[in-house]
């Protein structure tokens, strides 16, 4: 099995290299991977403690961050070697301070995890929520090297638990434990036979809760916003446009200020997005301080780095992915500054939604018309607004605490 799982990754690779002919994105994934031996070789030298995160993308960077720093903290005598998968992730964080290397993971060969592993020589491994790679971590349990799994989830439909899933499977024993978000995937993994495992949570809990210790002052948004209302809809796509954007153009509430942070910043989208718009706009690539912020209606921001401080203005927040398939954006940003959200309907695989769906801190829709009936309640009734964002951070006070619990495990 191991065989086949490796002649088709191989296969995968020219696929890649030939669809990257067209697609940007594959481009830089297909090229970055290119560099990865010999930037690890001209930094890493063979007495070099060193620790190495493994992360797929942007998502679970921000996810496995709060053990990541705490450990470069705890042990600031070891070099680590941050990889990605995706150039989502790599292309973002490829200068994060966290790291003394940044590279993009190869693909899963053997000899490519052998060679990996020859320069690397990690201390401690962390992969980050469901990166499973059969070579890499068998390779890693061979050489009896210290792995760990942190704020991992499981479903039931995963190929882990189905009769065809023996490598994948087999692939999790590399782990010298696993931690996992909540009490089902515990128990999914031990119908498997893998019982080194501990319910500690989402470490997102706590990335987000260390926002409220940051200055997330930003002096174009006050400006901007003034002393009106101030709706945020964050990271969002096409398809959640559609369902906003008649309610935004019928200009409803005139004591209203909405910032508009698209996933997707490239100049085509933001042109067509601007172009729905019909109330007074402005993007952050336009603006000067020569224009007067508070003058406009409605403010694109078209770049990035920004959305999590912004959070902090809204009255209101509408996180998209939901609404489309593309999956739904990180809510509890928002929610830690107690606000009300609203996002799409297709949410059933993120547990924190479904949690605050049920708890009343969130609202799902899934029509231009339900997203108009929650949004004047919530525009309209300010005792409302402070209760529901009260069940928002309330819930995220109450989750944090799994890296302290991953922390107490890990020993050098």
């Amino acid at each position: 099995m191991r065989l086949v799982y490796t002649i088709g990754i191989y296969l995968t690779g020219i696929v890649l290299k030939i669809l990257s002919i067209f697609n940007a994105k594959l481009r830089l994934g297909v090229n970055g991977r290119k560099e990865t031996f010999k930037i690890l070789e001209s930094t890493i030298d063979s007495e070099d403690k060193t620790f190495w995160f493994h992360c797929a993308s942007l998502g679970e960077y921000e996810q496995g961050l709060p053990v990541f720093e705490k450990l470069v903290e705890k042990f600031p005598d070891y070099k680590v070697v941050l990889s990605f998968f995706s150039p989502s992730g790599y292309e973002v964080r490829k200068n994060s301070k966290i790291a003394d290397t940044v590279v993009y993971l190869p693909l899963d060969t053997k000899a490519n995890a052998k060679r990996f592993l020859n320069i690397v020589n990690p201390d401690y491994t962390i992969f980050v929520k469901y990166e499973i790679w059969p070579n890499f971590l068998y390779e890693l349990k061979k050489r009896n090297h210290k792995a760990i799994l942190i704020s991992a989830i499981f479903r039931k439909s995963q190929s882990f638990f189905k009769w065809y899933g023996g490598l994948m499977t087999s692939s999790l024993l590399a782990f010298n434990h696993i931690f996992t978000q909540n009490e089902k995937s515990k128990k999914l993994l031990q119908t498997i036979g893998y019982h080194s495992v501990s319910v500690t949570g989402d470490t997102r809990f706590d990335r987000v809760f260390n926002q409220l210790n940051m200055d997330n002052s930003i002096d174009f948004i006050q400006e901007f916003k003034g002393d009106k209302l101030c709706v945020v809809f964050g990271s969002t796509w096409p398809d959640d446009d559609k369902l906003y954007m008649n309610y935004i153009n019928s200009l409803k509430f005139k004591n209203l200020k909405i910032v508009i942070a698209p996933h997707n910043v490239k100049p085509s989208y933001i042109q067509s997005l601007r172009s729905q718009i019909k109330a007074k706009t402005i993007c952050f690539s336009e603006w000067s301080e020569e224009k007067k912020l508070s003058e406009f209606d409605i403010f694109i921001l078209d770049t990035i780095g920004y959305l999590s401080k912004v959070y902090s203005y809204a009255d209101i927040v509408y996180v998209g992915g939901a609404a489309g398939t593309t999956g739904l954006h990180n809510i509890l940003e928002p929610a830690v500054f107690g606000i009300p959200i609203i996002i799409g309907k297709n949410y059933s695989k993120f547990p924190e939604a479904k949690a605050l769906i049920e708890l009343g801190g969130v609202h799902a829709v899934s029509s231009p018309s339900e997203f108009e009936s929650v949004f004047d309640v919530l525009a309209s009734d300010n005792l409302k607004r402070q209760k529901q964002g009260a069940i928002n951070i309330d819930y995220v006070k109450k989750s944090k605490g799994a890296v302290i619990q991953i922390l107490d495990y890990i020993r050098i």
